[in-house]
């Protein structure tokens, strides 16, 4: 954490930011490895761009802080104390202060007033600056992530079937996220038949029919605090339609011509676009209604966005998914998505299980 503490003062230094103040959530685990629980009570991380960084928590909480490993300064405050003066004193004569970008409002607010005569300005880019590039040991995580959730997509067959509303095959499949690798749950997407068309359809209780196209989203965070999301469409009870089967063999085509087009030193909005013109020369262009992908790592969604008019060069390190989609409301729809992260030369693919449209009884 020390180096991440250091690469983050590099670049506020860069910027010309004085401080960065960061509130419980992703940003606060990455920089410190403690997962604070966003309580009423302030927990900040204030760095400065020099100096030595502390950690304010509240009095009762240092004992959690401790225990999470935090080895730098631990400034407390008690109950009837003003965290936000703490704060102010600790940030000094700073005259740019940035602030992580999911602090509560509030904060925000009492901050300002806090420490009058700072400007304010988005922190959330500096951190994303380091976040994006994994480490070797954020890539293992992220693998055995992938490994996790493809478990749960092999055993599939057993809960996935006609006659099944989408709710009940929900619940087993977020048990099975759990008894395979996770420790939380943080989306179970079952989109069948015209829910399939809905890209971020979650759970119904309408009953699976045969026949039906059966778009599958799951995702959960493991131990580690690294996350999972892979997709995979499946038919269940019998043969879908031949407009359905065509429809996939675009979409097949496409998602490959990602996997295979990214790497190192290419755009992320080429990888948007060289599956895009895949799907719009078929004629399913407009269908394709989301972005290519999203980063992943200590969040499920976080940079690098895989979109058009992000002229970002991948680089090594980089981990992110790779999921288009073709959706015609009120009937069904489709989509592929694998986890793909940066290597010197190329990607390498997290989840392995089949691409194919996969049938079950």
């Amino acid at each position: 954490m020390t180096d991440r503490l250091a690469r983050a003062q590099a670049l506020l230094s860069d910027r010309g930011v004085d401080a960065l103040l960061v509130t419980p959530g992703a940003d606060l685990r990455y920089l410190t490895g403690y997962h604070a629980l966003p309580l009423e009570r302030l927990t900040c991380l204030v760095l400065p761009a020099r100096g030595e960084a502390s950690l304010v928590v509240p009095h009762l909480e240092r004992p959690a802080a401790v225990a999470a490993g935090v080895t730098l300064p631990i400034a407390t405050w008690q109950e009837t104390e003003d965290p936000f003066a703490l704060v102010a004193r600790l940030v000094g004569d700073a005259e740019v202060v940035a602030l992580d970008d999911h602090m509560w409002a509030a904060r925000v607010f009492a901050l300002g007033a806090a420490i009058p005569g700072a400007d304010q300005v988005l922190g959330g880019e500096i951190v994303a600056e380091l976040r994006m590039r994994k480490e070797p040991a954020e890539v293992e995580a992220l693998r055995a992530a992938g490994a996790a959730i493809d478990r749960v997509h092999r055993r599939m067959g057993e809960w996935l079937r006609a006659g099944r509303t989408e709710r009940e095959v929900g619940e087993d499949i977020a048990r099975a996220i759990l008894a395979e690798g996770h420790v939380s749950v943080d989306f179970v997407i079952v989109g069948s038949g015209p829910n399939g068309a809905s890209p971020h359809h979650e759970l119904s209780d309408r009953v699976i029919e045969a026949g039906d196209p059966v778009v599958i989203d799951i995702g959960g965070t493991t131990a580690e605090g690294y996350c999972s999301d892979c997709t995979r469409t499946y038919v269940v009870g019998g043969e879908p339609d031949e407009e359905f089967v065509a429809l996939y063999d675009v979409l097949q085509r496409a998602q490959t011509a990602q996997r295979e087009h990214a790497r190192p030193g290419v755009t992320a909005e080429s990888v948007d676009r060289i599956g895009r013109e895949i799907i719009a020369g078929a004629g399913y262009g407009e269908l394709f209604v989301h972005r290519t992908g999203h980063g992943i790592g200590q969040e499920t969604h976080e940079e690098p966005y895989i979109v058009e008019g992000n002229a970002r060069l991948l680089e090594p390190g980089m981990a992110f998914s790779i999921e288009p989609g073709i959706y015609l409301d009120g009937r069904y729809g489709a989509r592929i998505e694998d986890i793909a992260i940066c290597t010197d030369d190329g990607v390498e693919v997290v989840n392995t299980t089949s691409r194919d449209l996969v049938r079950l009884p």
